[in-house]
């Protein structure tokens, strides 16, 4: 039998690709990579890129790490996989429940290994409502989140994100979604409110929201300690103290979402640290293997890992697997990245490197379509708007996305991958960049930079 391969122009349009304009890919070959070299990506052209973002912030520890590939290579020749289900599993994964509990932000803790973010986020709502169920709380179903966040693209975690126009466009069922606003101070603040005055706001509009959900259905809130989805804005930090106080007067449960902001990220491996919170489960995913391999675990404090143990006493089993749920290469590699993160000592050289990112952050507000900067451990967000003008101005002459989308456009053509979202474009390197290399990604995203604000000025003034 004889395999025929369909013959394109550009060998592309057979594939259907998120976050992208699928008519463009039935004309256009999209950006095709070939290889990685520490932080930098490589086309098949032979062009490197900085990905100045980890690839969807999860490239931790960088493109090329000669550990993490014999790491999986040697799991592969001794067991490929098996399932991690009825009693059994494997001594990778076995080991990695035992580290990751020991380095957990949550005392005594109890893993669930899954295979992405999306995914445990998933299964953290289904676990939610299954231990809710033996507990005789069965109405506890809801789960507040913020507009803009993100905590994965399955029916249910879509509905936990971003906002109205893309919950109408799936037909996602909100039922059981309670949406608040996110702390976006200040951007967010109204005139004349004040920090605490910003977080009383949302500390009532969150204690009104359970009251119209009815607070006997809420069973949890979900929060990322930084949403970088929602332009990268650290909340105040009187924001999830009265978060937690309104949520502790009506027993609802804290669900931290680290997917992003765990691993080193903020400095410490666990952004709750650094931001003194007390989660009851913890989701992370991305850097827990830096990505080399799909990888996720949802982190449970003994309460909730009770009750769902109290079901599978009453049904005689925990009525929940998957064949991939702790693949044993995954957790391989997952054990290797723990040794590097400490045998390398990579949150000392995030904490170190802070201080000189945060610089070099501060010195980019000087460029005239930079409006302002924020940041948290090793990320960062660039405010850009034209001089005396807002981003819609930008709308009729520039790509479709305004402004951010258009230095994303030019960053490519400079060397350099950053995440444009309104207004602003956010960075969140790989943990391993050194200075020399953040003056590189500073140097291409301001060649960036200027080639839009050249751009511009080409534009007639009567445009839109």
């Amino acid at each position: 039998m004889t395999l025929r391969v369909a013959q394109t122009n550009h060998q592309a349009d057979r594939l259907l690709l998120g976050f992208s304009d699928l008519r463009r890919l039935r004309s256009e070959r999209p950006l095709v990579f070939e290889r990685g070299r520490g932080i930098f990506i490589i086309d098949e052209r032979g062009k490197d890129y900085i990905e100045a973002v980890s690839s969807f912030y999860c490239a931790t520890l960088g493109f090329s790490d000669e550990e993490l590939a014999e790491a999986a290579s040697r799991q592969l020749r001794t067991l490929p996989m098996y399932p991690s289900a009825i009693h059994r599993t494997t001594t990778p994964v076995l080991e990695l429940a035992e580290k990751l509990a020991a380095i957990a932000p949550i005392p005594n803790a109890r893993i669930h290994f899954s295979t992405t973010g999306s995914e445990v986020n998933d299964h953290l709502i289904k676990f939610m409502w299954y231990g809710n169920h033996f507990a005789d709380e069965p109405l506890r179903r809801k789960i507040i989140s913020r507009l803009g966040s993100y905590h994965g693209s399955t029916i249910a975690t879509a509905a936990l994100g971003g906002g109205s126009d893309l919950h109408a466009s799936f037909a996602l069922p909100m039922q059981e979604s309670v949406l608040v606003s996110h702390p976006a101070w200040p951007n967010a603040a109204h005139p004349g409110e004040d920090e605490a005055a910003f977080t009383d706001r949302l500390a009532e509009e969150l204690t009104q929201a359970i009251e119209a959900a009815g607070p006997e259905t809420v069973g949890g809130m979900i929060a990322e300690p930084v949403s970088v989805s929602c332009g990268m804005f650290p909340p105040p930090e009187s924001y999830f103290p009265k978060v937690k106080a309104v949520l502790d007067r009506y027993g609802i449960r804290l669900f931290v979402d680290e997917v992003v902001t765990g691993f080193g990220r903020s400095g410490h491996m666990w952004a709750s640290e650094a931001k003194g919170l007390e989660p009851d489960t913890v989701s992370c995913a991305k850097g827990i293997s830096g990505a080399y391999m799909p990888l996720a675990a949802l982190i449970m404090g003994e309460a909730f890992a009770d009750r769902l143990e109290r079901g599978s006493d009453t049904k005689g089993w925990f009525a929940h697997g998957g064949t991939h749920q702790g693949h044993t290469v995954s957790a391989a590699v997952g054990l290797k990245v723990l040794e590097i993160f400490e045998r390398r000592d990579i949150l000392g050289h995030v904490q170190r490197l802070i201080p000189y990112w945060n610089r070099t952050l501060d010195r980019m507000t000087a460029h005239p379509l930079v409006a302002g900067s924020r940041r948290f451990g090793l990320m960062g967000a660039l405010d850009v708007a034209l001089p005396g003008a807002g981003e819609k101005d930008l709308a009729a002459s520039l790509a479709v996305g305004g402004l951010s989308k258009a230095v994303y456009e030019a960053g490519l053509e400079h060397g350099i991958i950053v995440r444009p979202l309104a207004g602003c474009i956010v960075m969140a390197p790989p943990l391993i960049i050194t200075e020399a290399e953040i003056d590189e990604l500073a140097r291409r995203l301001e060649a960036a930079l200027d080639q839009v604000l050249a751009d511009t000025k080409k534009v007639p003034e009567t445009v839109g």
